[in-house]
Protein backbone atom coordinates (compact mmCIF):
# COMPACT_ATOMS: atom_id res chain seq x y z
CA UNK A 1 0.00 0.00 0.00
CA UNK A 2 1.46 3.23 -1.17
CA UNK A 3 -0.83 5.78 0.70
CA UNK A 4 -4.23 5.98 2.47
CA UNK A 5 -6.70 8.07 1.39
CA UNK A 6 -7.92 10.78 3.31
CA UNK A 7 -11.56 10.28 4.39
CA UNK A 8 -13.94 13.11 4.81
CA UNK A 9 -16.25 11.58 7.33
CA UNK A 10 -13.29 10.98 9.63
CA UNK A 11 -11.96 14.43 9.69
CA UNK A 12 -8.83 13.56 8.29
CA UNK A 13 -6.40 15.51 7.13
CA UNK A 14 -2.87 14.03 7.07
CA UNK A 15 0.43 16.00 8.21
CA UNK A 16 2.84 15.95 5.52
CA UNK A 17 5.46 18.68 7.17
CA UNK A 18 7.80 16.18 9.05
CA UNK A 19 9.56 19.40 11.43
CA UNK A 20 6.00 19.85 12.74
CA UNK A 21 5.29 16.37 13.15
CA UNK A 22 9.19 16.24 15.28
CA UNK A 23 8.25 19.51 17.16
CA UNK A 24 4.53 17.77 18.28
CA UNK A 25 6.61 14.62 19.33
CA UNK A 26 9.14 16.37 21.13
CA UNK A 27 6.01 18.05 23.54
CA UNK A 28 6.35 15.51 25.58
CA UNK A 29 8.28 15.86 28.49
CA UNK A 30 8.45 11.70 29.50
CA UNK A 31 8.16 12.18 32.82
CA UNK A 32 5.85 10.15 35.32
CA UNK A 33 5.20 8.05 32.97
CA UNK A 34 6.20 4.69 30.76
CA UNK A 35 4.02 4.96 27.44
CA UNK A 36 1.76 7.15 25.59
CA UNK A 37 -0.83 6.31 23.04
CA UNK A 38 -1.03 8.10 19.58
CA UNK A 39 -5.02 8.88 18.42
CA UNK A 40 -5.31 8.94 14.80
CA UNK A 41 -2.01 8.50 13.30
CA UNK A 42 -2.85 7.92 9.77
CA UNK A 43 0.03 7.06 7.77
CA UNK A 44 2.42 7.61 10.76
CA UNK A 45 4.15 10.91 10.30
CA UNK A 46 4.21 11.58 14.06
CA UNK A 47 4.23 8.11 14.69
CA UNK A 48 7.81 7.62 13.73
CA UNK A 49 9.47 10.19 15.87
CA UNK A 50 7.41 9.13 18.75
CA UNK A 51 9.03 5.24 18.37
CA UNK A 52 12.44 6.62 18.35
CA UNK A 53 11.65 7.54 22.04
CA UNK A 54 12.42 5.71 25.17
CA UNK A 55 8.72 4.89 25.75
CA UNK A 56 6.84 2.51 24.54
CA UNK A 57 3.77 3.93 21.77
CA UNK A 58 0.70 2.15 20.96
CA UNK A 59 -1.82 3.83 18.36
CA UNK A 60 -5.47 3.68 18.14
CA UNK A 61 -7.06 4.37 14.44
CA UNK A 62 -10.56 3.60 13.32
CA UNK A 63 -9.68 3.46 10.49
CA UNK A 64 -8.50 0.04 8.89
CA UNK A 65 -6.97 1.37 5.73
CA UNK A 66 -4.50 3.44 7.71
CA UNK A 67 -4.05 0.34 10.14
CA UNK A 68 -2.99 -1.27 7.10
CA UNK A 69 -0.97 0.65 6.29
CA UNK A 70 0.73 1.15 9.84
CA UNK A 71 0.97 -2.41 9.97
CA UNK A 72 2.85 -2.74 6.80
CA UNK A 73 4.98 0.54 7.54
CA UNK A 74 5.82 0.33 10.92
CA UNK A 75 6.33 -3.44 11.95
CA UNK A 76 7.47 -1.98 15.69
CA UNK A 77 4.51 -1.06 16.28
CA UNK A 78 2.58 -3.79 14.91
CA UNK A 79 0.93 -5.38 18.08
CA UNK A 80 0.07 -1.84 19.59
CA UNK A 81 -2.13 -1.15 17.19
CA UNK A 82 -5.54 -0.92 18.65
CA UNK A 83 -7.89 -0.90 15.77
CA UNK A 84 -11.37 0.79 18.07
CA UNK A 85 -12.99 4.13 18.23
CA UNK A 86 -11.06 5.96 20.99
CA UNK A 87 -13.95 7.66 22.12
CA UNK A 88 -15.88 4.11 22.89
CA UNK A 89 -12.57 2.16 23.74
CA UNK A 90 -11.64 0.81 27.51
CA UNK A 91 -8.42 2.30 27.67
CA UNK A 92 -7.54 0.19 30.94
CA UNK A 93 -7.74 -2.79 28.54
CA UNK A 94 -4.37 -2.04 27.65
CA UNK A 95 -3.10 0.11 30.27
CA UNK A 96 -4.12 -1.71 33.15
CA UNK A 97 -4.63 1.13 35.52
CA UNK A 98 -1.05 2.35 34.85
CA UNK A 99 0.17 6.07 33.82
CA UNK A 100 0.10 7.03 30.65
CA UNK A 101 0.37 9.73 27.68
CA UNK A 102 -1.92 10.97 24.90
CA UNK A 103 -1.11 12.58 21.57
CA UNK A 104 -1.67 13.20 18.28
CA UNK A 105 -2.89 15.12 15.29
CA UNK A 106 -6.60 14.96 16.42
CA UNK A 107 -9.72 15.27 14.11
CA UNK A 108 -11.31 18.27 14.60
CA UNK A 109 -14.54 16.52 14.62
CA UNK A 110 -14.24 14.85 17.70
CA UNK A 111 -11.31 17.13 19.44
CA UNK A 112 -13.10 18.22 21.98
CA UNK A 113 -14.51 14.98 22.94
CA UNK A 114 -11.38 13.84 23.47
CA UNK A 115 -10.38 16.58 25.70
CA UNK A 116 -13.37 15.93 28.24
CA UNK A 117 -12.38 12.48 27.84
CA UNK A 118 -8.62 12.59 29.27
CA UNK A 119 -10.35 14.75 31.71
CA UNK A 120 -12.48 11.63 32.51
CA UNK A 121 -9.28 9.53 32.88
CA UNK A 122 -7.20 12.29 34.72
CA UNK A 123 -5.73 10.08 37.63
CA UNK A 124 -3.71 7.74 34.73
CA UNK A 125 -2.83 10.87 32.52
CA UNK A 126 -0.53 13.03 33.54
CA UNK A 127 0.27 14.66 30.26
CA UNK A 128 -1.72 15.14 26.86
CA UNK A 129 -0.18 17.71 24.08
CA UNK A 130 -1.53 17.33 20.68
CA UNK A 131 -2.68 19.46 17.44
CA UNK A 132 -6.11 20.95 17.43
CA UNK A 133 -8.37 23.21 15.24
CA UNK A 134 -6.57 26.77 16.14
CA UNK A 135 -10.00 28.20 17.38
CA UNK A 136 -10.03 24.75 20.08
CA UNK A 137 -6.61 25.20 21.37
CA UNK A 138 -6.96 29.06 22.29
CA UNK A 139 -10.17 27.86 23.74
CA UNK A 140 -9.00 25.48 26.07
CA UNK A 141 -5.93 27.54 27.04
CA UNK A 142 -7.74 30.72 27.26
CA UNK A 143 -8.39 32.50 30.97
CA UNK A 144 -10.62 34.47 32.02
CA UNK A 145 -11.96 37.69 30.52
CA UNK A 146 -11.59 35.99 27.12
CA UNK A 147 -14.64 35.81 24.49
CA UNK A 148 -13.70 32.26 24.23
CA UNK A 149 -13.01 31.33 27.85
CA UNK A 150 -15.62 28.77 28.52
CA UNK A 151 -16.42 25.22 29.48
CA UNK A 152 -13.88 22.87 28.03
CA UNK A 153 -11.54 26.18 29.52
CA UNK A 154 -12.36 25.68 33.14
CA UNK A 155 -12.85 21.85 32.74
CA UNK A 156 -9.44 21.40 31.55
CA UNK A 157 -7.82 23.89 33.33
CA UNK A 158 -9.05 22.82 37.07
CA UNK A 159 -6.88 18.82 36.67
CA UNK A 160 -3.85 21.03 34.44
CA UNK A 161 -1.48 23.53 33.25
CA UNK A 162 -2.55 24.06 29.78
CA UNK A 163 -0.12 25.52 27.22
CA UNK A 164 -0.44 26.93 23.41
CA UNK A 165 2.66 26.26 21.86
CA UNK A 166 2.58 27.13 18.27
CA UNK A 167 0.02 27.73 15.05
CA UNK A 168 0.30 25.65 12.18
CA UNK A 169 -0.82 27.13 8.86
CA UNK A 170 -2.98 24.76 6.40
CA UNK A 171 -0.68 24.24 3.95
CA UNK A 172 1.29 21.44 5.36
CA UNK A 173 -1.55 18.90 5.44
CA UNK A 174 -3.36 17.01 2.63
CA UNK A 175 -5.47 17.86 1.88
CA UNK A 176 -5.66 21.00 3.66
CA UNK A 177 -7.97 21.86 6.04
CA UNK A 178 -10.43 25.34 5.71
CA UNK A 179 -8.71 26.48 9.32
CA UNK A 180 -5.19 27.15 11.06
CA UNK A 181 -4.25 24.53 13.74
CA UNK A 182 -3.03 24.73 16.74
CA UNK A 183 -0.57 22.52 18.83
CA UNK A 184 -1.48 22.79 22.46
CA UNK A 185 0.06 20.75 25.72
CA UNK A 186 -1.89 19.59 28.91
CA UNK A 187 0.38 18.97 32.34
CA UNK A 188 -1.67 17.54 35.05
CA UNK A 189 -1.31 19.43 38.18
CA UNK A 190 0.13 18.13 40.91
CA UNK A 191 -2.88 18.18 43.19
CA UNK A 192 -5.50 17.38 40.57
CA UNK A 193 -7.93 16.61 43.02
CA UNK A 194 -10.93 19.01 44.13
CA UNK A 195 -11.97 20.46 47.48
CA UNK A 196 -15.42 20.13 45.96
CA UNK A 197 -17.75 17.90 44.19
CA UNK A 198 -16.46 17.46 40.32
CA UNK A 199 -19.84 16.59 39.26
CA UNK A 200 -21.69 19.45 40.88
CA UNK A 201 -18.15 21.60 39.34
CA UNK A 202 -19.33 20.50 36.23
CA UNK A 203 -23.03 21.09 36.59
CA UNK A 204 -22.16 24.97 37.66
CA UNK A 205 -19.78 25.56 34.50
CA UNK A 206 -22.21 23.99 31.95
CA UNK A 207 -25.22 26.11 33.36
CA UNK A 208 -23.63 28.97 33.76
CA UNK A 209 -22.15 29.24 30.06
CA UNK A 210 -24.98 27.94 28.92
CA UNK A 211 -26.21 31.46 29.57
CA UNK A 212 -23.05 33.48 29.58
CA UNK A 213 -24.78 36.78 28.64
CA UNK A 214 -26.50 36.48 32.10
CA UNK A 215 -25.47 37.13 35.39
CA UNK A 216 -24.15 33.98 37.31
CA UNK A 217 -27.86 34.33 39.64
CA UNK A 218 -30.19 34.73 37.10
CA UNK A 219 -28.00 31.54 35.22
CA UNK A 220 -27.72 28.96 38.02
CA UNK A 221 -31.49 30.44 39.77
CA UNK A 222 -32.81 26.98 39.31
CA UNK A 223 -30.36 25.21 41.87
CA UNK A 224 -32.81 26.11 44.74
CA UNK A 225 -29.94 28.50 46.76
CA UNK A 226 -30.53 29.82 49.62
CA UNK A 227 -31.52 33.96 49.84
CA UNK A 228 -27.99 34.46 51.60
CA UNK A 229 -25.76 32.70 49.18
CA UNK A 230 -27.76 34.66 46.37
CA UNK A 231 -26.56 37.55 48.05
CA UNK A 232 -22.41 36.85 47.53
CA UNK A 233 -20.99 39.34 45.02
CA UNK A 234 -19.66 36.06 42.63
CA UNK A 235 -23.25 36.18 41.87
CA UNK A 236 -23.20 39.89 40.48
CA UNK A 237 -20.51 38.61 37.64
CA UNK A 238 -20.49 36.64 34.34
CA UNK A 239 -19.14 33.52 34.12
CA UNK A 240 -16.33 34.31 31.91
CA UNK A 241 -15.32 36.66 34.60
CA UNK A 242 -14.61 33.72 36.87
CA UNK A 243 -11.35 32.29 37.27
CA UNK A 244 -11.13 28.24 37.59
CA UNK A 245 -10.28 28.62 41.37
CA UNK A 246 -13.62 31.61 41.69
CA UNK A 247 -15.77 28.12 40.09
CA UNK A 248 -14.26 25.86 42.57
CA UNK A 249 -15.13 28.31 45.74
CA UNK A 250 -18.53 28.98 44.08
CA UNK A 251 -19.09 25.66 43.70
CA UNK A 252 -17.67 24.73 47.16
CA UNK A 253 -19.91 27.14 48.58
CA UNK A 254 -22.81 26.38 46.79
CA UNK A 255 -22.77 22.54 48.28
CA UNK A 256 -22.54 24.28 51.91
CA UNK A 257 -25.36 26.63 51.42
CA UNK A 258 -27.99 24.98 49.09
CA UNK A 259 -31.62 24.94 50.90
Amino acid sequence: MDKVKAKKHLGQHFLIDESIAKAIADTLNLEGYESVLEIGPGMGVLTKYLIEKPITTYAIEIDTESVVYLQQNYPALRDKIISKDFLKFDLNEIFNGNQFAIIGNFPYNISTQIVFRVIEYRAQIPEFSGMFQKEVAERICSKKGSKVYGILSVLAQAFYEVEYLFTVDENVFNPPPKVKSGVMRMRRKENYTLPCSEKMLFKVVKMAFQQRRKTMRNSLKSLNLSDNLREDSIFDLRPEQLSVEQFIELTQKIEANAV
